[in-house]
């Protein structure tokens, strides 16, 4: 096992790592920027390195910065958590030429599953649920011959894109043609590579993600489903464990499935491979990304199990800790992103926190980053918190889960607490049919209201 780990990374997902390792008797290293002198990763931490100013570019994506801080500091491994660096396939294969153990993917995993187009060959060779789609797209004649073949309305999307950016709906060929360049530029300016690929468009999904892990030893577990549906702009606001969209005889054979294809290309660590539920029930595959997730803990909550320390275990050469055969889920488990934001306009709220009293009680379990009198910066994500309620049935979860959040008290600054609120209240949301247009409907609905 690992003497010493590196955090790369920042916020409550830095101190999720922190804890995994504490409670597995590991020594940890936390780096930060200038501006997180006084965040909570860094007072935790046994060690601690300042890798530069506020700016990302120069401190948690500054590569040279953060290997020699493991070299000062003799880690052996290294976590990148979510985000920053966790898929950078380049990073990991420095980290290993540097005497350092990534704790994540192989970087031919990263690579494979990283480029969207390669990825939807790969799931089709793997016998994935695919939608129809086409390859790269040579220009924007290809891209109108390919629309017309497959048929309208479609969604754009960028290769190298991911989390939702790089995505135009396109419903007909002159929107098309006037989209292309934009949506070309905008991917070569954000993700270095402006091939762009076209997939058909569902009107009403539900975004259904598998959580995996695999142990590079034989061992594959596929643990459950998470619906991650309540979107805004393809940004995930509130997550659940299990769907309510899946029946039993779905879930079995998409485990199935998934086992077979992970055995089959040999990942190892944990994985999320995603997938949109169209109107009629049926599943398509969307993307695998080869990190932890942000919405993690729901899996957690429901399996009974720490997904984190399992990556440790599996990176240091140890198989996975639980037996082979299914998984079964116990009760229900709903996580609320609280951010700092308006909740009306999503304008980020960065500044001090005056005062910050988390919620408790039965089933909750908070994971942040923050606390009374630190400062929100400007230059990060603007998540706080993470709410997480369990309890026997998806009712008894939403129940504690509301009141949780009246628990919630944030002051000096504005969160959107009263948005998950609105969520958890409307019909709905409650009655477990809804899709990622629900906080759409929603705002339009308070919008004709007046509200």
């Amino acid at each position: 096992m690992f003497q010493k780990v590196l955090i790369a990374n920042r916020g409550e997902i830095a101190l999720r790592v922190i804890r995994a390792c504490r409670e597995m008797g590991i020594a940890t290293v936390a780096v930060h920027s200038d501006v997180d002198d006084d965040a909570l990763h860094v007072r935790f931490a046994d060690e601690a390195v300042c890798i530069g100013p506020a700016e990302a570019a120069r401190s948690y994506l500054n590569v040279p910065a953060i290997i020699a801080a493991a070299e000062i500091s003799g880690a052996d491994a290294l976590h990148p958590g979510y985000g920053f660096l966790s898929e950078n396939a380049d990073f990991a294969e420095i980290c290993a030429r540097c005497g350092l153990t990534f704790i994540g993917p192989r970087p031919e995993d990263m690579r494979q599953w990283g480029d969207k187009v390669q990825a939807r060959a790969l799931a089709k060779r793997l016998g994935l649920p695919l939608s129809e789609g086409s390859a790269v797209l040579a220009d924007v004649d290809d891209a109108v011959r390919q629309a017309e073949r497959i048929g309208f309305p479609l969604m754009l999307k960028a290769s190298g894109g991911g989390g939702g950016r790089g995505m135009h709906v396109i419903r007909d060929a002159e929107r098309l043609r006037v989209v292309f360049p934009q949506a070309q530029a905008e991917a070569q300016a954000g993700f270095k590579n402006g091939d762009l690929y076209l997939e058909r468009f569902v009107e009403e999904p539900r975004h259904i993600e598998f959580q995996i892990l695999a142990d590079g030893r034989g061992g594959v577990r596929v643990l459950g489903e998470r619906e991650c549906s309540v979107q805004r702009r393809h940004q995930k606001v509130l997550e659940e464990a299990p769907s309510c969209g899946l029946d039993p005889e779905l879930r079995a054979d998409m485990t199935s499935t998934l086992m077979r294809a992970m055995a089959d290309t040999g990942y190892v660590s944990a994985g999320t491979v995603e997938f949109l539920m169209d109107e009629s029930g049926g599943l398509s595959f969307m993307e695998m990304n080869t990190r932890i997730q942000v919405e993690h803990p729901v899996t957690e909550m429901v399996m009974g199990l720490d997904l984190v320390a399992e990556q440790i275990r599996i990176a240091a050469g140890e198989e996975i800790t639980f037996p082979e055969g299914p998984v079964t889920p116990r009760g229900h488990a709903i996580e609320c992103r609280i951010n700092a934001e308006d909740p009306d306009t999503f304008a980020p709220w960065p500044g001090p926190i005056l005062e910050y009293h988390p919620p408790g009680g039965a089933g909750i379990r908070v994971d942040s980053g923050v606390y009374g009198g630190f400062r929100v910066p400007a230059a990060y994500d603007s998540l706080l918190a993470k709410v997480i309620a369990h309890g026997r049935n998806r009712d008894e979860a939403i129940a504690r889960m509301r009141r949780a959040l009246d628990e919630t008290i944030f002051t000096g600054i504005r969160t959107n607490v009263p948005l998950h609120r609105r969520i958890l209240d409307n019909a709905e949301f409650r009655s477990g049919r809804y899709s990622t247009r629900l906080l759409e409907r929603m705002a339009a609905e308070a919008s004709s209201s007046g509200g």
